[in-house]
């Protein structure tokens, strides 16, 4: 009998060995954020309506209809004057870059934000063991990893990705990168950085397709630093909760809605097509079949399902009879704020943060920091969300316990998405805290029509840009 009991009781014990040890891993494969910095250029480096419209005229290959499609593009873009730009736009010589301008713009950032975000934690270059860096338009050898590498002179062991190419949604793509090499390794220190280079990429030619991403990019980039060790936990920001990609680079206008050209003439641009706004709302649709089951508590998915149960019966019952269409539609959208308290939404343009707000059924207050970042920082591609995040801790928003959706687009064409939980209160300081308390402004009306409104009157035959 003590024998049978003493065979029944090694399974039991190994079972929970084995549980045990699940739990563990689960423990050791968080993600939490220790802390961000946003990058902020130098003041020498604001573009201002006035300085906008120079930049412009220099491009002699502009007619009159061109100008009027930028004016309008510039005045329905959510931009305001405080943007920043390349230096190679302030010394003209934006048509003609050299390899040493787009690493110079990336180096700036480099040195400022990486060295103020490993100060801020107490953490030395040498203890970082994994570096992920994204540049979309920027590939230079040795890589910017390398570089960075180099300059901190960090550990010979260190795990290092460059990602090039992958577009605006490239946070959350490296942020995938730093999750998953922390399922393997405990106790490790990541860091993420996440930019654009904007120097080598001005297009100087008139395709309307082309000229476009000139008047949305702006300079920025964000260094953030992450670790999955729990004894830090009590130190962290955010904890990772889920993450989600969508690519749907299988289809061809998909992948053909945002890329890399030459133009007729052989000048290289970013080409955005018209399907982009329909690209970008399939993925959308997509990656939120993926997510919402994953972000949103069940009671809300079964009201959502009943609801559209609801709905269906209602259609089949009356069909497209008169009595059944006087009923009225019955709404089976489901209630984010359900499950998420606060929308991290990346500032593609002010068409983008409509469109989300209208499909997710956001407030002016839950589309506040993405509007707010987009007229101060512009459309800093993949770096943007974070200014977003930003916004919302100078704002004092973020409590402990709230959750945060982050939804970023990008070339390809991608639609990725997470959710952070806030692991403690947060209001301290970053790139917003000198001028939080001017936000969000009386107006956003964009200056650009009164000082060059005039265009919409020219004769096109007596047109001179220089006058």
């Amino acid at each position: 009998m003590e024998l049978l009991s003493f065979l029944l009781i090694i399974p039991i014990f190994f079972l929970l060995f084995k549980i045990w040890n699940w739990i563990n891993d689960v423990r050791d494969q968080q993600c939490y954020i220790l802390d961000y910095q946003c990058y902020k250029p130098s003041d020498d480096r604001m573009v201002g309506t006035e300085f906008s419209g120079e930049v412009i005229k220099r491009n002699k290959n502009l007619g009159l209809n061109e100008y009027k499609f930028l004016l309008k593009a510039i005045v329905s873009s959510g931009i305001g004057e405080q943007t920043y730009g390349p230096r190679i736009m302030f010394s003209g010589r934006e048509e003609s870059p050299k390899l040493e301008d787009g690493i110079l713009e990336m180096e700036e950032f480099f040195h400022d934000s990486i060295e103020k975000v490993l100060s801020r934690a107490g953490i030395s270059p040498q203890e970082i063991d994994l570096l992920v860096v994204n540049v979309s338009m920027l590939s230079t050898v040795p890589s910017l990893c390398s570089r960075i590498i180099n300059h901190y002179k960090m550990r010979p062991d260190i795990k290092s990705f460059n990602l090039t190419g992958m577009g605006c949604s490239a946070s959350l793509i490296s942020l995938d990168i730093v999750r998953n090499v922390f399922k393997s390794y405990k106790n490790r220190f990541a860091l993420l950085v996440t930019s654009e280079s904007l120097s080598p990429n001005w297009y100087a030619g008139n395709d309307r397709s082309m000229i476009l991403s000139n008047c949305l990019f702006r300079s920025g980039g964000c260094a953030v630093l992450l670790t999955n060790n729990k004894s830090l936990k009590h130190r962290a920001m955010f904890k990772l909760k889920c993450l989600v990609r969508t690519h749907h680079g299988a289809k061809d206008e998909s992948y053909g809605c945002c890329v890399q050209r030459e133009d007729d003439k052989g000048r290289m641009g970013f080409h955005l097509s018209k399907s982009l706004p329909k690209a970008a709302t399939r993925s959308f649709v997509d990656n939120l079949r993926v997510i919402t089951p994953k972000i949103l508590p069940v009671r809300e998915l079964v009201r959502f399902m009943a609801v559209s149960l609801l709905k269906k019966w209602n259609v089949v019952r009356h069909g497209s009879s008169h009595k059944g269409a006087s009923q009225g539609p019955i709404k089976a959208g489901v209630n984010f704020k359900s499950g998420v308290d606060h929308f991290c939404i990346h500032t593609g343009g002010k068409a983008v943060i409509d469109g989300i707000g209208i499909s997710l059924d956001l407030t002016e207050y839950d589309l506040e920091p993405a509007r707010m970042t987009l007229h101060r920082f512009g459309n800093t591609s993949a770096s943007s969300l974070w200014y977003v995040l930003a916004y919302m801790e100078a704002k004092k928003r973020l409590k402990k316990g709230d959750k945060v959706l982050m939804i970023s687009f990008g070339a390809g064409f991608k639609c990725n998405s997470c959710l952070w939980e806030v692991v403690r209160d947060l209001g301290d300081g970053n790139v917003w805290k000198d001028e939080i308390y001017m936000y969000p402004p009386k107006t956003l009306v964009n200056p650009y029509m009164e000082k060059f409104g005039w265009i919409q009157d020219e004769d096109p035959s007596t047109f001179n840009p220089g006058d």
